[in-house]
């Protein structure tokens, strides 16, 4: 019971504190420090982006530090706290936890790390990539912080992500294009298009792999293509300009960093991300994946087909893609189950055995639980979930403190429930007449 209580006081610890401390050789990075100390760096860079409540992370600290304390002096170990800081997660395209990142001779283009979550698989790691970098360097290939200087003077050869569009190429390019536009109007006489011009070649390249091409990068210059010019209403240079399928286009106002733009692109891109998986709890590997990889997962207890058939059971089901799209921004994990199925978590969660259909949002990291007390509808849950999102509403521990035994089940398959088939009585050698007479 210590033991258990001492690893619970531990981890709520670490959670309000972070898991780095100055005291260790790993970097505490911010969006205050990070540029400073990664992106203009000549150093290689192996950075950490964890969330305190992420059990995955919090095993990995004591390996990460180690690390930190053999690759010290060789190679730079940093970690950010990417719920804290959510924009610098999202700039990297930041959507599990953890997720390490390797920042080599070319910092505008990290790598990711698939490695094992060891001090010996991370110390190798970087000795490897540290190798591959002293050997550009020794090639004379090293890219290096310095690649956007040499872009604007060599004519720009870093451009080739920025999409060049002209008057006859942006309406069939554009403006019926599923995906989403951010486009530059400039002038080749403007000095602070030039000034933009490698930040934005770099924040393509990068938004053209964190959004596998899903948000694009382009631009237009104004004084040869006067048609959009004018139809745009382009009055100064640089103009930023957001197209979107079936919407109005949009100034783009924020900073002119690839960082900024970089930030603003992948906010784009979430809005526009396809909603989480809705999953049915069919094992135990499904609810615990689900769980522990979120802050928070919100757990359905449909009725039993029978009492809804498929249509009844749909509905319910759109409800809740409708809300998970609604809430997608909170990367939270969405699970179902049928009443039944799963009755020890059914009782866990204070459901058990009546009341359908049900909702639970649970804290895997704590084992708190919040019940809906209105009704199972869109605007029922969207008041549930909009309580839950600013911290508000009751919550009660999980029934036993921990997930109970999932049994494996199997999947839905889509269809009406049927009834269990009975035993036919054959009646064909009983004489009922017979029957009657015994009784009286």
């Amino acid at each position: 019971l210590l033991v258990v209580l001492g690893t619970v006081s531990c981890t709520l610890f670490l959670a309000v504190n972070g898991l780095y401390s100055a005291s260790d050789d790993v970097i505490e990075l911010t969006p205050t420090n990070f540029n400073k100390e990664v992106i203009q760096s000549e150093s290689l860079w192996l950075v950490e982006f964890y969330a305190p409540w992420c059990g995955h992370c919090q095993r990995l600290t004591p390996e990460w530090k180690k690390a930190a304390t053999a690759l010290k002096g060789v190679v730079k170990v940093g970690a950010v706290d990417a719920d804290k800081h959510q924009s610098l997660g999202g700039q990297y395209g930041v959507r599990g936890f953890p997720t390490i990142k390797i920042f080599g001779a070319n910092k505008n283009k990290a790598e990711d790390y698939q490695g094992g979550r060891t001090s010996d698989a991370i110390v190798d790691a970087a000795l490897s990539a540290l190798r591959s970098l002293v050997k550009e360097r020794l090639s004379g290939r090293s890219g290096g912080y310095s690649s956007g200087k040499q872009s604007r003077e060599s004519g720009g050869g870093d451009k080739k992500d920025v999409i060049e569009l002209t008057d006859d190429s942006f309406d069939k390019n554009v403006i019926n294009s599923d995906d989403v536009w951010m486009v530059e109007f400039y002038a080749p006489w403007c000095g602070h298009c030039k000034n933009l011009e490698p930040e934005w070649a770099a924040a393509a390249t990068e938004v053209k792999e964190q959004t596998k091409g899903k948000v694009k990068l382009a631009a237009v210059d104004a004084t040869v293509n006067q048609m959009l010019a004018s139809r745009y209403g382009i009055r100064g240079f640089p103009t930023i300009k957001i197209f979107q399928k079936g919407e109005d286009p949009v100034d783009y106002d924020g900073g002119r960093t690839r960082s900024d733009i970089i930030s603003r692109a992948l906010d784009l891109f979430s809005d526009n991300a396809p909603p989480p998986e809705l999953l049915e709890i069919i094992n135990e590997d499904i609810l615990k994946s689900t769980c522990d990889a979120h802050q928070l997962c919100i757990i359905s207890v449909l009725p039993h087909i029978l009492d809804t058939g498929a249509s009844g059971r749909n509905s319910y089901l759109d409800v809740m893609l409708k809300m998970a799209e609604k809430y997608k921004k909170k990367m939270w994990g969405w699970l179902w189950t049928e009443a039944g199925a799963q009755s020890d978590l059914e009782s866990s969660l204070g459901i058990g055995g009546f009341g359908y259909p049900a909702m639970a949002a649970v804290n895997a990291r704590k084992m708190k639980f919040a019940l809906l007390k209105g009704s199972f509808s869109e605007q029922g849950i969207n008041e549930f979930l909009r309580e839950l999102s600013v911290g508000r509403g009751s919550t009660a521990p999980v029934g036993g403190g921990a997930f109970p035994k999932i049994h494996s089940v199997e999947p839905w398959d889509g269809k009406d429930g049927e009834l269990p088939v009975e035993d036919d009585i054959d009646l064909s050698d009983v004489d009922l007449d017979d029957l009657g007479k015994d009784e009286l």
